[in-house]
């Protein structure tokens, strides 16, 4: 279930059109409502009844949700300690050497010891560390397939799509929109490539969040009266090597990275 900490998280999984069917004057207010114990995401008549079921509203402090990333984050670290991590480095793509397993993300190499402590000369992201962390215990070694499907599309991705589609393809949407540069910053900064041609879109690119965990981004522009659209794939061998809720993880992550750097580059 995922944890939503203040008005402003609660406000990105709303349809933000100000409808005022809730009885509320505007999205933001309706979340502000929702926040303070007021309102319930039942309230807002267009909230998809499929994605209420993973909402966990938390009107809790930060040091409780810290604590509770860090019972989890110690949970997986166990894990890792009663493995064999480095004969686990062929089954994840990476590579063991001086006691470490490495594992490339976006371009850049990431650290794990044997008691799954990561270390990078990146930032290390929170939205890295529990799906990496993850990976490494989850990961069955599949092979890609090089068969692109959507994330409802995958095994559990049907519970998690409104969700998904929220937080993390209506929101890239708005930044490709903006900032037209978008896609040449995956490319240079995050070692993505082009994917001409795929499903017709006009621009494409596949990122690799993890090695075997590819994802492909599709953007269509505006054409003939018709609204701009993106489309987030995944191959569908994706959840046999992360769990569901890590992938939506590492995806929303994505997201709020790619917003950061667009509002601090202003391309």
């Amino acid at each position: 279930m995922i944890q939503l900490a203040n008005a402003m998280e609660i406000f990105k999984v709303l349809p933000r059109t100000n409808c005022r069917d809730c009885r509320v004057p505007t999205c933001f207010a309706f979340a502000a409502a929702v926040f303070k114990g007021e309102k319930g995401l039942r309230d807002c008549p267009h909230m998809d009844r499929a994605a209420l079921d993973i909402f966990n509203i938390r009107n809790s402090d930060s040091r409780t949700l810290d604590r509770e990333e860090e019972h989890a984050l110690a949970d997986l670290r166990q894990k890792i300690s009663s493995m064999d991590v480095a004969a686990s480095a062929e089954r994840l793509g990476g590579r063991f050497s001086g006691g470490r397993l490495t594992i490339n993300l976006l371009g850049k190499d990431f650290h794990i010891d044997s008691q799954g402590i990561i270390t990078s000369e990146c930032h290390i992201h929170g939205w890295v560390t529990i799906p990496l962390l993850n990976y490494v215990i989850s990961c069955a070694g599949k092979p890609v397939s090089g068969n692109w499907v959507p994330f409802r599309e995958l095994k559990n991705g049907g519970t998690w799509a409104p969700l998904f589609g929220q937080r993390c393809e209506k929101p890239l949407k708005l930044v490709a929109d903006a900032h037209t540069d978008l896609f040449e910053h995956m490319i240079h900064v995050f070692s993505a490539r082009r994917a001409p041609h795929m499903f017709n879109s006009d621009v494409a690119v596949i990122l690799h969040p993890l090695p075997r965990i590819p994802m492909l981004i599709c953007y269509w522009k505006p054409d003939g009266g018709m609204e701009s659209s993106l489309n987030v794939f995944f191959d569908d061998t994706a959840e046999e090597n992360l769990v569901v809720d890590s992938l939506y993880r590492i995806a929303a992550g994505l997201v709020i990275m790619f917003e950061k750097i667009a509002i601090t580059h202003g391309t």
